[in-house]
């Protein structure tokens, strides 16, 4: 027998069995393509916001912003996107007035918190920058009560960080 005989075989073998053996998985789903059997961020909404819960919100923002001297703009909304009450800390930037109610208005549009957007965003779903109202950037909570949502709140002036940590210690005063 020729001495080469067992690695002709050996290697016919791998080429004919090799691209079975080491065929590559089929690629994942398109996560847009999974249909959830529920409804995401199905928060029905509720009675617009009072004049006082939303000034209360607003109050518990400014605080935690001069805690950390940071000059912010804080928007309530009413949960059909209406400007209820709205804030102007000293030295806040004047871009970041029509910023905070645009996140505001989103976060309730939408029953989620803009964060959801700009993490969406920077995983590659750049579609949602097509989608009417969007803001992709974090600050913009929903303010539910009793599990209605009755507003939002939208805090703009600083980094996306510290206008989240605002917009949570708004929020706190009214989703329990």
């Amino acid at each position: 027998m020729n001495p080469r005989a067992p690695a002709i075989v050996a290697l016919s073998a791998v080429l004919l069995c090799g691209p079975a053996a080491h065929a590559q998985p089929a690629p994942a789903a398109n996560p847009l393509d999974v249909i959830p059997d529920k409804m995401p961020f199905d928060v029905p909404y509720g009675t617009p916001i009072a004049l006082d819960r939303a000034q209360a919100a607003i109050a518990a923002a400014v605080a935690e912003a001069t805690k950390h001297n940071w000059k912010m703009n804080v928007a309530v909304v009413d949960s059909g996107g209406n400007l209820v009450a709205f804030a102007r800390m000293d030295g806040a930037q004047l871009a970041s007035v029509a910023i905070a109610e645009h996140k505001a208005r989103t976060a309730v549009t939408f029953r989620r918190e803009t964060k959801a957007f700009e993490n969406g965003i920077q995983s590659g779903l750049v579609y949602q920058l097509s989608l009417d109202g969007v803001i992709g950037s974090r600050g913009g909570i929903p303010l539910v009560d009793g599990g209605k949502l009755i507003g939002a709140i939208g805090v703009s002036g600083g980094t996306g960080s510290q206008d989240e940590v605002c917009s949570k210690a708004g929020a706190a005063t009214v989703n329990k």
